[in-house]
């Protein structure tokens, strides 16, 4: 008997690899890697979410009407009465003709999406229908990627979070079994996290309480409560500050040992929040997210570094999602559930009972018609086929891939199209004996027949599941995951893990028993 070629020691050292590698997934041991079950097969949570994307362009006016003040401060260009008006428009006046073509310029440089009437020295600034159209596509956008940094920060495994149609957004979250961890989920995903800092409006404060709505908005106030009490402020409605310039968000404790959050500000947020508590000082500056006030300290002297605090009676696991949501970055417009189902894990359980069942028996009457057909050479396929469902397994566990059920359905497919480069090798081998050919020469020229209708299938098959993955999302993605792992190990076990085999057990072959290894007469071969 020859020695052992290279390919059977590729193939041997593939199927050891599947081998240790599939054990923690399929023994479910704690430790090793393993497949991480998606939302259909171990339950979990599935929402629809819908986005109010005018909300997202009202806070882009008041981000416009907080650089308008920045830049004209730091230009030292005097004006007053800077407001908004209905969410949609600022308004401001100069004090200085002087500043009109400075003031302009600016205008046109730093706020680029805007367009601004002027009536002497009053202005009106608005955003541009293609920047309203631009900001409502990024609120969408930037929802998804948000929400899908704040789940992955969670230490959620595999969430699935996808734009789906124009205005709508796809979550699943699987492993949620209990109501509590769908409320804190439910809340994490929602939470806004628009924080912002804001002025106390010093004159008036004291007239807070009789003072509706509509009189503090023609001071171009707002008045806001507080989160743990019923107090109210009465705060600037432009904010000094907001939260895009947030760099860093983390929990700690205070000196009574309570949770608080301290984040910190980039370099512009810090220079901005450095000038205005040094022009403030005496006067108070309110820390508010999602429109309620967290605290309303007083500023006792300039503070430089960026660094702020939030303190609001947390509780620690509470503070924890309040830092993801902050460091994941605000949504720029809310989101709500327009549809919520939760998937038990007695479904899931089923799920995989009914898939492993249709795994099973296709695998065991593909590993009974090889034989049946096609003698030794169909025991040979079914080795083949054996290692690459071991390869498929723990090539997944080894990248903590997610199996859905779509997923599996890929693994069955991939069975048979496993085995169809074995039938189709086999079959040229067949008819090259038939021919009168040597077995030696049959299966050399055999493998070399089939290997172009087999690169050619596997080839297209690959480029159509590399497609659905890139564009697909959720269960696409697992269908196409696992049928392109399946199609790889397939070309490494059926082409070159065969031939391996079949190159070391020539010697044995026996001319007079073909039907015995392939399933033949011995008539016509030599």
């Amino acid at each position: 008997m020859k020695t052992l070629n290279f390919r059977v020691i590729i193939f041997a050292f593939a199927l050891i690899f599947g081998v240790v590698f599939s054990i923690p997934s399929l023994m479910q041991s704690d430790s090793g890697k393993k497949i991480t079950l998606g939302l259909d097969l171990q339950g979990g949570l599935h929402m629809l979410l819908g986005i109010k994307s005018e909300i997202a362009i009202e806070s882009r006016i008041k981000s416009m009407a907080a650089s308008v003040k920045y830049i004209f401060d730091d230009e030292e260009i005097i004006f007053d009465d800077l407001r908004m008006i209905d969410g949609e428009e600022i308004t401001f006046e100069l004090l200085d003709g002087d500043d009109l073509v400075k003031a302009k310029k600016l205008l046109k440089d730093e706020l680029p999406g805007t367009a601004f009437v002027e009536t002497g020295l009053k202005f009106s600034l608005k955003m541009t229908d293609e920047e309203m159209i631009r900001t409502e596509q990024n609120a969408i956008q930037q929802a998804v990627d948000t929400i899908r940094n704040r789940l992955n920060e969670f230490g959620l495994a595999e969430p699935t979070v996808a734009k789906q149609g124009e205005d709508k957004i796809l979550v699943e979250v699987p492993g949620i079994k209990t109501q509590e961890d769908e409320q804190r989920i439910r809340e994490l995903i929602a939470r806004a996290a628009h924080l912002q800092l804001m002025a106390v409006d010093e004159d008036r404060a004291a007239r807070v309480n009789t003072m509706s709505a509509d009189e503090a908005k023609s001071f171009g106030d707002v008045i806001l409560t507080d989160v743990n009490t019923p107090e109210k402020y009465l705060l600037r409605a432009i904010p000094v500050l907001d939260g895009s310039m947030l760099t860093d968000a983390k929990v700690g404790f205070d000196e009574n040992n309570q949770p608080v959050i301290n984040f910190t500000l980039n370099g512009q947020g810090a220079k901005i929040f450095g000038d205005f508590t040094g022009k403030s000082v005496g006067k108070r500056m309110a820390v508010v997210l999602d429109n309620k006030v967290y605290s309303a300290p007083n500023i006792n002297e300039r503070i430089g570094g960026g660094r702020v605090q939030i303190s609001g009676r947390f509780e620690l696991s509470e503070a924890h999602d309040l830092a993801i949501a902050l460091r994941s970055g605000a949504l720029l417009a809310p989101v709500y559930v327009m549809e919520k189902r939760s998937v038990g894990p007695s479904l899931g359980a089923d799920s995989i009972k009914a898939s492993s069942l249709a795994l099973m028996l296709g695998f065991v009457l593909v590993v009974i018609f090889m034989v049946f057909y096609y003698g030794m050479a169909g025991v040979i396929a079914n080795v083949a086929l054996i290692g690459n469902l071991f390869l498929i397994l723990a090539i997944m566990s080894l990248f903590g891939a997610t199996l859905t059920l779509p997923g599996m359905a890929g693994i069955v497919l991939t069975v048979g199209m496993a085995v169809d480069a074995n039938v189709i090798i086999s079959e040229r081998i067949r008819e090259l004996l038939h021919q009168g050919k040597s077995i030696g020469k049959s299966i050399e020229d055999g493998y070399n027949n089939a290997f172009t209708a087999i690169w050619d299938a596997n080839v297209t098959t690959l480029i159509a599941a590399t497609v659905l993955y890139a564009y697909g999302t959720g269960a696409i993605k697992g269908f196409a995951l696992t049928m392109s792992i399946g199609i790889l190990a397939s070309m490494l076990t059926a082409i070159v893990g065969t031939h391996g085999i079949y190159q070391w057990i020539l010697p044995r072959i026996d001319k007079k028993k073909l039907n015995f290894w392939f399933g033949i007469k011995s008539e016509g071969a030599k």
